[in-house]
């Protein structure tokens, strides 16, 4: 997707963009021959996280510190001295407190934080659950795609979509076939032996996918089909062979609604 793509899916200006191209933060991706930059969905994850480190007031220097740092250690340091400086102010900042106070108090910053309060109520059950493998990478960037979510949805949809992933795992059983879905789709990910997009085994790991998500969490009239500039880069970043079941599992989801 292009510049302005990217800018609008996340919600800032290409002029942030630029500006973070321009300190580092945000890598620039390769020019095509066309003389435009092509942006993936890496971009759009990476631009969410800068987005809501930001909002939690933090500087760009900071920013930097917590992007670097894998384990989210920085991030708890960064947060609490946040937090102390902000108890100095009173009114203006209250909000932004308890914001911090609800992420400091969950004792557990997730990898792709900070998130809203929902979802980090919805990873720390899936983990508990163990319903995300910990060595699965479809179950990473599962988390990933919630976290995109969380950025950039309204408060209202962002309620109905942490609801609706939350139910999704409610029972063993769910949890059951959010595995087998997981274990099919990474096992068409495989780099040495790419799969064929018309391997049976795609046919497969769609139809255990769609039996993992529910048919109301796509809103009425969504173009899972359309050739957009977002879901060429959130197909892009699959392996052909898992991009195709995606693309049949939607068409089943949304073809078992109507």
């Amino acid at each position: 997707m292009r510049i302005g793509e990217l800018a609008e899916t996340v919600g800032v200006t290409t002029r942030t963009v630029r500006h973070y191209h321009h300190l580092g933060l945000l890598p620039e991706p390769e020019r095509r021959s066309n003389g435009y930059r092509d942006y993936g969905l890496r971009h759009a994850v990476v631009l969410a996280r800068i987005r809501r480190l930001t909002e939690l007031g933090l500087g760009l220097t900071e920013v930097r510190d917590v992007l670097t740092d894998d384990a989210g250690r920085d991030l708890v340091e960064v947060l609490t001295e946040l937090d102390e400086d902000l108890a100095r102010q009173e009114s203006a900042i209250r909000e932004r407190r308890a914001r911090l106070r609800t992420l400091l108090d969950s004792g557990e910053l997730p990898a792709e934080g900070p998130v809203s309060p929902e979802l980090t109520a919805v990873f720390s059950e899936l983990t508990h659950t163990s319903t995300l493998p910990a060595d699965s990478p479809m179950a990473a960037k599962d988390r990933e795609m919630l976290a995109l979510l969380d950025a950039v949805a309204t408060p209202a949809e962002r309620a109905r979509i942490m609801d609706l992933v939350g139910s999704a795992v409610a029972t063993p059983d769910a949890v059951a076939r959010a595995h087998e879905a997981y274990a099919l789709l990474d096992a068409l990910a495989d780099t040495e032996h790419p799969v064929d997009p018309a391997d049976p085994r795609v046919d497969e790991a769609a139809r255990a996918l769609a039996a993992c998500v529910p048919a109301t969490l796509l809103p009425e009239g969504s173009p899972v089909d359309q050739d957009s500039g977002f879901l060429r880069a959130f197909y892009a970043d699959f392996a052909p062979a898992q991009a195709e079941a995606i693309r049949r599992m939607l068409r089943l989801v949304t073809r078992g609604r109507a």
